[in-house]
């Protein structure tokens, strides 16, 4: 029994050692699992803290973000801005501010000043680009997730602008917390962008592929098209397998012509370099002795075959290198094999955003298709907004008059002059459409009574003397506001742009003018059909002397009826000037458009002034979509196109009834 007790006690005396041994290192363990403060943190790196070398610093940088403090943001923001600071004595980190007395010194810890030093007792941290490139990457988990929405919008631009491998792990950490559903939208978006580029797993890239590709952002398209670069490389034999092949080339094709495919076999030492005849006359004239060179005079070396010679014999004497004959060019490149490589190894990820691109691809054009569409609606409703006054004045009086631009532009001016009296942009429009309307009607009225009235029936005395007027109207223009440019600025509201996706928008100002033209279009329909001067109007139009003996008095119609036309130019002018240069030669870009619309659709209808402005709009657009680069050319084959179109169609889209049609 005692023997049982003795060696009871040897054993428990044995143990003891290695429990208490044992103690020192769990407590060890535990302490190096839980910070007890930044301080122990920073102290811990202090020495690849002060020595600040990017290729080291990285276990640092690691530290202070993992330490799950709630100081960690707070230091590597400042360690980012260079503003920590290690007092010298002691070796401890501070953030420092400089005051009268030297500099207080900002416990990490303690967030407060704990003392004060001066500046020669101090070392400043200052980190390289390199580690603040580091420290910014280190940072987006805390930004992602900070309390301000501001600064969570500007972690995730800046993340847009600087994409990295590393952010997509504090990204995706990020979402679950985010209560702003545009920021939450954003987030999501940009997290499947990171994972088609820098994702670790075949799977999850072909998923992001996949949710991405109806998407028609560029961003999409950025990120997508890295995965498909490709790089033209040469291999010795076969293409070695697990090669992510794009396409195999073959020399002499359109892809690789025989002389590129050859340089890149000299330019990877497979094959040797081609000898051209600047070369070899260089090498000869290098080698000249005696008037001989390779035992051929220099007067000989004028023929071909004699001066091939003497290099042969140069190359037999190891002082030029040997010329590369078309069999042994034929030869080196049917040796080796050539092909576009994708820089992406997967060939399913390549295959996915391939097909993704296609259908993306597909659906730019149906929206570049409608945007082609919105700009020709909105380019026609300008065209139909500058020609329905000249629809009415033409096409109800027979008056070609070319001073149809000039009122366009005194509309135009009218806007400015009433923009520099009220300065609200708002209201200065809404004062000046009415204000242009009655000053270029009095002025059309003027132009009637003056000019017009004594010309009727006379078409071209009628254009040789509006032709004047507007030369004389744009020269008065000249010397009232001068030649430069003048701003017909826009309400705020009218600013930017109707956004459908990253193909498609059209400018809110467009968007006005239509409605604008929508709006003139109702009320020219309401004065032709239920007013009185409308039913005169169109009782002058269809016969004029069966008007008059029906108590009609036609000379106050045409005179009412050109200042309603002259009226309407003048609105079109401010609208127009909110978005073109307002000078003397602004009705002048108008003008042939204007004439064009009315004859196209049909003198005097305005249904076919409608159409018109949508036909010339739409083919203008459709030309310079075709040729882009050159816009005269577009205003060359529009004319064409309308020339011809008048053989087939003299009157019009819509011709006009009556008897005038017949004049």
């Amino acid at each position: 029994m005692i023997r049982r007790v003795l060696a009871s006690l040897g054993l428990l005396l044995s143990l003891l050692p290695v429990v208490f041994g044992a103690l020192p290192q769990t407590v060890a363990a535990q302490s190096a699992l839980s910070a007890t403060s930044m301080q122990d943190i920073l102290q811990e790196h202090a020495a690849i803290i002060t020595k600040s070398s990017r290729k080291t610093i990285g276990p640092a940088i690691d530290a202070v973000a993992n330490s799950g403090l709630a100081q960690a943001q707070s230091v590597l923001e400042a360690w980012q801005a260079k503003d920590i600071w290690q007092r010298q004595s002691d070796g401890l980190f501070f953030r420092a501010q400089k005051t009268d007395a030297g500099y207080d010194l900002y416990d990490f810890d303690q967030q407060q000043v704990v003392a004060t030093a001066q500046k020669g007792d101090l070392k400043q941290i200052k980190p390289n680009s390199g580690i603040r490139a580091l420290l910014a990457v280190a940072l987006v988990q805390f930004q992602l997730s900070d309390p301000d929405p501001e600064r969570r919008a500007e972690a995730l631009l800046s993340l847009e602008r600087d994409p990295s491998a590393d952010a997509l792990a504090p990204l995706r950490a990020a979402i679950p917390t985010e209560d702003d559903p545009d920021l939450l939208a954003k987030k999501q978006r940009l997290e499947r962008l990171l994972t088609i580029a820098y994702g670790s797993s075949d799977g999850a890239r072909i998923q992001a592929i996949n949710d991405m590709a109806g998407d028609l952002g560029v961003d999409v398209r950025a990120t997508l098209n890295p995965v498909l670069a490709t790089t033209r490389k040469v291999y010795a034999a076969a293409i070695p397998d697990g090669v992510n092949v794009a396409r195999p080339l073959s020399p002499g094709d359109d892809t690789l012509p025989r002389d590129e495919a050859y340089e890149m076999l000299v330019a990877q030492d497979l094959a040797p370099a081609r000898v051209s005849s600047d070369d070899i006359r260089t090498t000869l004239a290098a080698h000249i002795e005696g008037g001989y060179v390779g035992g051929v005079a220099l007067a000989q070396l004028s023929d071909p075959e004699r001066r091939i010679a003497a290099y042969e014999t140069l190359v037999a004497a190891a002082k030029a290198p040997a010329l590369v004959s078309e069999p042994e060019v034929t030869e080196a490149l049917a040796a080796h094999r050539f092909a576009d490589v994708y820089a992406e190894p997967s060939t399913a990820v390549t295959d996915a955003a391939r097909s993704a691109l296609r259908r993306i691809e597909t659906k730019v054009q149906l929206n570049q298709t409608l945007d082609l569409g919105l700009d020709a609606l909105s380019l026609g409703s300008i065209y139909f907004l500058a020609a329905i006054g000249l629809a009415i004045t033409f096409g109800v009086m027979g008056v070609i008059n070319m001073a149809h631009g000039e009122f366009i532009m005194m509309g135009a001016y009218t806007g400015y002059v009433v923009q520099q009296v009220i300065p609200d942009h708002t209201l200065s429009i809404a004062v000046a459409i009415p204000l242009a309307f009655g000053v270029t009607f009095l002025a059309g009225v003027a132009l009637e009574r003056l000019v017009i009235r004594w010309l009727y029936n006379r078409p071209l005395e009628t254009l040789l003397a509006t032709f004047g007027v507007s030369i004389a109207l744009q020269q008065l223009a000249k010397n009232i506001f001068g030649t430069q440019a003048r701003p017909l600025t826009a309400p705020d509201w009218l600013g930017g742009a109707w956004v459908l996706n990253d193909v498609v928008s059209i400018s809110y100002i467009r968007i006005a003018i239509f409605v604008l033209a929508l709006l003139f279009l109702g009320l020219f329909l309401f004065v032709m059909k239920r007013t009185r001067l409308g039913l005169e109007t169109r009782a002058v139009t269809q016969n004029p002397g069966m008007a008059a003996s029906m108590g009609i008095n036609t000379d106050r119609v045409n005179m009412l009826t050109f200042g309603l036309g002259s009226g309407i130019a003048g609105i079109a002018g401010v609208a127009i000037g909110l978005f073109a240069k307002v000078t003397s030669e602004l009705g002048q870009d108008y003008i042939v458009q204007s004439f064009m619309t009315v004859v196209v659709g049909g003198v005097g209808n305005i249904w076919g002034t409608l159409l018109g402005a949508g036909l010339i709009g739409g083919l203008q657009k459709s030309i310079e979509w075709l040729n882009p680069s050159n816009t005269l050319a577009a205003q060359t084959y529009m004319i064409i196109f309308i020339i011809i179109f008048i053989q087939f169609r003299p009157r019009g889209i819509i011709a006009l009834k009556g008897r005038a049609a017949g004049d």
